[in-house]
């Protein structure tokens, strides 16, 4: 079965449509699967997600991305200094 990837809104939606079977007195395993994902796949969701609105979701992306860009920018800066560094080393 291929994998796929869920967007952060389809993951929330199906957080609460589990919330919604376990209040109507499912079980948590029959929840899961109706929502067509294994326990572990929910459990990992819940705590990535649980508690969090759309809004919310949204913004914790776009800082996550903005956080690999800016790691990426240190990351080219620190090798550049050490290429420079290593260059004045080498010069009397």
């Amino acid at each position: 079965m291929p994998k796929k990837r869920y967007l952060p809104e389809e993951i929330v939606a199906k957080l609460r449509q589990v919330d919604v079977l376990l209040g109507q007195g499912r079980q948590l395993g029959e929840a899961v699967k109706s929502i067509g994902v294994t326990d572990t796949t929910y459990h990992r969701w819940r705590n990535e997600y649980g508690g969090l609105k759309l809004d919310q979701v949204k913004r914790l992306k776009e800082v996550e991305a903005e956080n690999a860009r800016l790691r990426r920018a240190v990351s080219d800066l620190t090798r550049d200094k050490m290429i420079l560094s290593e260059a004045l080393r080498g010069k009397p």
